[in-house]
């Protein structure tokens, strides 16, 4: 199964020395290591006897294997980095030599940034997006909203999806293997080991000061959390802990990508703005794993569908545009009068706010806060995603566009 990040990463060797893959366990990135041609050489760092090699001397090492190495799950070897750094300031001019992987380590980034600042390209990778579980190609809807396409055609974009399949992805999450597989029993007992895993080697071994019991109830406390403003404060109380330590807690679940951060947006606010964050947990079916919901009806049922379909539309979005090599951040919007933006994307593109509906029909008065946010600061446009039949025109700056156009 194509990964859209493919292309992406093969531009990234024709220009930078090093590229880094990262996101969370089991998302497919030791798999998209396998599509490098035959002459790259590939090291896991879970394996005993590559970690050995490359850890008694790193310097030696990558003096022995100058190009065409890729090494998996770099964060369990800290040393490496400043050796890369060396590696590649031997030979500044050549690309395309390293890749990397990580997982599970808020350190890695700074790591990253620290020893390889300007000589390497990071990319973010996720579970199947919408399009990649169902072998789609990337929606020409995602070049017109990162600007790179006309956005006058998009009421030409046909939905590429039934309502049937978008349900059934968003019920499932896009873990590769138990989407693959298709086996209720068999994605249950796979999520349950997975937290398993997290849980019970992966933060231990990345912090072993962590109060594994005190985390885990934070995790299952994630689920309830996932799509409302965070306040430090009231998780803290609920958990018995401090409020740095609840701080420390999103911190790591954040920086080991099982949870999205989003940051409240307060530029050229003209209104007071809640700064609080918000914040998802990133696999839609990992969400329902731990919220224990079996099916549909199960889903549609409960208290947290909204705000379940918000993120996996929220992450389909952003893996999308990471995906095509999009620059951009994401953030939330709410005014202190509660005038609210699910998410707000400001790059290269420009400021696109979206509003994210589970409905088909979406009533015009909802929208106001969207239209107030596009008129103050002179948006091209908004959006509005929803499950209607087809894009459409809302207003003379709001497009409608069905998740399965994306």
């Amino acid at each position: 199964m194509k990964r859209h990040a493919f292309p992406l990463l093969q531009e990234l060797l024709g220009l930078f020395p090093c590229v880094a893959l990262l996101g969370v366990r089991q998302c497919g990135k030791t798999t998209l290591l396998r599509e490098l041609p035959p002459d790259w050489r590939l090291f896991d760092m879970e394996k005993l006897a590559d970690h050995e090699a490359i850890a008694r001397d790193p310097d030696l090492f990558l003096r022995l294997n100058p190009n065409h190495v890729a090494i998996d799950e770099s964060q369990l070897l800290p040393a490496l980095f400043p050796a890369l750094r060396v590696a590649i300031d031997n030979d500044r001019e050549s690309r395309g030599r390293f890749v990397i992987t990580g997982s599970s380590s808020p350190e890695l980034l700074s790591s990253i940034s620290e020893s390889l600042a300007g000589r390497v390209a990071i990319i973010d990778m996720g579970p199947f997006s919408l399009a990649e579980a169902y072998e789609l190609p990337p929606s020409p809807v995602l070049a017109m909203l990162a600007g790179r396409a006309a956005a006058n055609d998009l009421a030409n974009v046909p939905a590429r999806l039934s309502l049937g399949q978008v349900t059934d992805y968003w019920l499932h999450g896009g873990y590769p293997e138990p989407w693959i597989k298709n086996s209720p029993r068999f994605r249950k007992l796979w999520l349950q080991n997975y937290l398993q895993t997290y849980l019970d080697r992966d933060l231990p071994r990345l912090f072993p000061g962590l109060d594994r019991q005190k985390f885990r109830l934070f995790v299952q406390m994630l689920a309830q959390l996932s799509g409302s403003i965070i306040n430090y404060s009231d998780v803290a109380r609920a958990l018995g802990v401090s409020q740095p330590t609840a701080r420390d807690y999103f911190h790591i679940a954040h920086g080991s990508f099982i949870w999205r951060h989003l940051p409240a947006y307060e530029k050229n606010a003209a209104k007071r703005v809640v700064k609080h964050p918000k914040g998802y947990l990133r696999d839609s079916g990992l969400l329902h794993f731990l919220l224990h919901l079996q099916d549909r009806d199960d889903l549609m049922a409960h208290p947290r569908m909204g705000a379940s379909w918000e993120g996996m539309v929220i992450e389909n979005l952003v893996r999308g545009l990471a995906a095509a090599g999009v620059d951009f951040n994401a953030f939330h919007y709410r005014s202190g009068g509660g005038a609210e933006i699910d998410l707000v994307l400001e790059g290269e593109f420009g400021l696109l706010p979206v509003e994210i509906k589970h409905t088909q029909h979406v009533d015009a008065r909802s929208l106001r806060a969207l239209r107030d946010f596009v008129a103050e600061r002179g948006c091209r446009y908004g959006i509005v995603i929803n499950n209607d039949e087809r894009p459409r025109l809302l207003d003379d700056k709001l497009i409608g566009i069905p998740l399965a156009a994306l």
